[in-house]
This record gives structure tokens, sequence and C-alpha cells, in this order.
């Protein structure tokens, strides 16, 4: 009996994989480098926010061929379970997905040192799908409260308490002309504007608490700290359902005179690490476990 055939790729064909998988993450960083190209990433990332920078980035080059305004992604399977199946003949938008493995000896013996490698995994836009027949499909659209009002005023607690344990005090007052407030870094002070909408007020405490996480003038220039930090707001400020698409969506097109590309990855990227730790501090758990540790 001829032995079967190993149906696992040779290291070549794995080396011409990863090859092409940092050829498409470099082409779509490259993007960011003009102001539509930041701004589709800004609004993938405001929408996806469980999906890394880079693979924001795929995305947002990806649908931006395609003619498609991502609204929610998912793979094949996910969407069968939210009630809605891939249309036939669409192709699928690629990401990179982490797999970790064992570190092998050279023996072949285990060892407890574990590596991580990225895959090819395959994902699927919302206009690419479509109800399944006799399945009620899950309601997707999120609640988008305009900042006027005062629906998220809830979360000003834990971004009160995320600004404390970054060492800051965080005050009300009446701050007269159009600042909403600021971020006072040697007396570690966050001001706020008493009179505004709690939305608004939740929107200016985003603001300053990414302030709070090492955003100054000193690092950086005025400007490259304001696109961060107003980057990082309406990122936030979108994933918890406040709607600032009448903001402007800034952009980092022209930054690093002789790293251009470098700079503006790598300010993505911090972008991406300083909502997270935002986001985390709104998120149900965190506030659980906030609530805990005060019992």
């Amino acid at each position: 009996m001829s032995k079967r055939s190993s149906s696992r790729p040779s290291e070549t064909e794995l080396d011409e994989r990863r090859r092409s998988d940092r050829e498409r993450l470099k082409r779509a960083a490259e993007e960011l480098l003009c102001s539509e190209g930041w701004r589709r990433w800004v609004r993938v990332r405001a929408s996806f926010h469980a999906y890394s920078a880079g693979n924001c980035m795929l995305l947002a080059m990806q649908c931006h061929q395609r003619g498609i305004e991502p609204q929610h992604v998912a793979g094949f399977r996910a969407w069968l379970n939210l009630g809605r199946c891939v249309r036939k003949g669409e192709t699928a938008l690629r990401i990179l997905a982490p797999v970790t493995v064992k570190q092998r000896e050279r023996q072949c013996e285990d060892s407890d040192e574990l590596r991580v490698f990225f895959k090819t995994a395959f994902v699927f836009e919302l206009s690419q799908t479509e109800p399944l027949a006799g399945v009620e499909p899950v309601v997707l659209s999120a609640p988008c409260e305009p900042l006027t009002g005062d629906s998220h005023a809830h979360l000003l607690a834990p971004l009160e308490a995320f600004a404390e344990s970054l060492g800051y005090s965080v005050t009300y007052e009446v701050i007269p002309g159009s600042a909403g407030g600021w971020c006072d870094l040697a007396r570690r002070r966050i001001v706020v504007d008493q009179h505004a909408s709690g939305n608004a007020r939740v929107r200016t405490l985003i603001h300053e608490c990414a302030h709070a996480l090492g955003v100054d003038y000193q690092r950086y220039s005025r400007a490259q700290a304001e696109v961060i930090v107003d980057t990082v707001t309406f990122v936030v400020s979108a994933s918890v359902g406040l709607a600032v698409d009448g903001e402007t969506i800034p952009y980092v097109a022209g930054w690093g005179e002789h790293g251009a590309l470098e700079a503006v990855t790598e300010f993505a990227e911090t972008i991406d690490k300083l909502a997270r730790r935002i986001e985390g501090a709104l998120s149900p758990s965190a506030n659980d476990q906030r609530a805990s540790e005060r019992a």
C-alpha cells in the first residue's frame, strides 16, 4: 500500500505565505500616508475594536478596494450563529490570526516555551451576507447617541476611577469659552466643564485620559499629540455608542519626513494601545473588578 502524501505545506510554501502576508500588511500601512487612507483606518478601528491595528489596516484597504463601507465583520460560522449566511460566490476578506504553538527542541522533545505565529484567516462583511431562511437575524446595529444627551453619563464613574488609577484627580468646574476641559500634567489634575451634557463630559474625559496616559507636548509635538488624542477619543467614543461622526477625523499624513511610513504605523499602534486601555476601563468586567476591589 502506498504511503499517503502529507497535505501539510512545505517550508518553502510557508515562507512564501509569510512573505505575501508581510507585503499585504505593508501595502495597507502605506495607505495611512494619505488623509483619506487614514480616515478609512480610523473608521474601521472605531467599528472593530476587537481587531488589531494591523488587521484594521488590512480590512480598511480591502474594503476600499471592493467599494465596501464596512459595518460588521465576522467569520463564516460566526455569521451562521448570528442568523445570517455568506452569499454564494463572495470572496472573503483576509486578516492575520495569531496561533500559539509549543517550541520544540532539536531532539523533538516538548518545551515549555511558546511561540506565536500568524496565519491567514477569512472573514466577511455584513454586505456579503443575507438572512438565513426561517431564522430571525441578530440585531447588529449598536445604539448611537448624540453628544448633546445624557445617555452615557453612567460612564463618567469608571472614567473617573481610571483617571484616579493613573494618579489624576477629576473635578467639574465652570469653564468659560469653548474648551470642554483640560489635563494639567504637572499637578496631575483633570478638569471638565460642569455645564456640559453628560455625553459631552464623557467625550472630554476620554480625551483628557488619553493625555494622562502620556501623550504630552514633550514626547510629541503639539500637533502630533492632539491628533493622537483626538483619534483615541473618536475611536473610544464610537466603540461605546456615542455619535462622533460630526467631528473631524484627524490624520497624520506627512509626519516623519524621512520615515513617514514608520511614523504613521507607530502612531496607529500607539492609538490602538491607548484606546484599548480606556475601552478596557469601560468594559463591564473591568467595572465589576474595581467594585470588588473596593468592597
